[in-house]
């Protein structure tokens, strides 16, 4: 089921036929141009915007924050596990609104939540790239990074769920040919990949520019 490329909002796209590593390459670029009047800073849960590489369902209940809000971006520009290409161009898409989905819950059996962290970009909340921070004394370490775009991660129950779109020779950036889901459980002090799967999307009929669902006729 297609569940991911049918629910995405119209948008255009913003690399018309970049294959995976062109995708990649212009990651930097993607997140410089910021536009104003985006939707900003996403916090305690997925956005509201669907991003290339998003989950269309909710965070599980576990990822419910039990604690203070913690600060994402000062959090990102300190981490030396953080490329210099995401710290550069992680800028506010306006004002002190920074592209960021924060995600608080248990999965790293910690006593404290951990913190997901996703990085998009402001113009259609591409996923960038995606960390998870573990509590540890009065400050946080990074246990997961994943910097390939389109890519998002979240939490399921007590597992980290990470979603990224498959692109083949000639994909545009709206229109991946597949989608890889990785889970992944704490085992001891790191992440160990749980299961995946992977779907490839049909090209049959191509995308509706409108974003809508085809009309279903009625006999008559």
């Amino acid at each position: 089921m297609r569940s991911l490329k049918k629910a995405a909002p119209t948008r255009p796209a913003l690399i018309t036929g970049g294959t995976v590593a062109a995708l990649a390459a212009a990651a930097g670029l993607l997140l410089a141009g910021c536009e104003a009047g985006s939707e900003g800073v996403r916090k305690e849960g997925t956005a509201q915007t669907q991003s290339a590489a998003k989950p269309t369902r909710m965070p599980a209940a576990s990822a419910v924050p039990t604690q203070g809000k913690i600060d994402a971006i000062k959090l990102i520009k300190s981490d030396p596990k953080v490329s210099e290409q995401v710290k550069k161009n992680l800028k506010p898409c306006e004002k002190n609104q920074y592209p960021v989905d924060v995600i608080y819950g248990q999965v790293t059996e910690g006593s404290r939540n951990d913190v997901v962290v996703n990085v998009l970009t402001c113009g259609d909340s591409l996923g960038v790239a995606s960390y998870v921070y573990r509590a540890k004394g009065d400050s946080y370490e990074n246990v997961f990074t994943a910097e390939q775009p389109p890519v998002y991660a979240e939490i399921d129950r007590r597992d980290l769920r990470v979603t990224k779109q498959v692109y083949g020779p000639g994909d545009a950036a709206c229109c991946a040919s597949g989608e890889d889901v990785m889970t992944y459980h704490w085992s001891g002090n790191e992440f160990r990949e749980a299961s995946r799967t992977h779907t490839d999307f049909s090209k049959v009929g191509g995308n509706n520019d409108k974003g809508e669902l085809p009309s279903v006729g009625t006999e008559g």
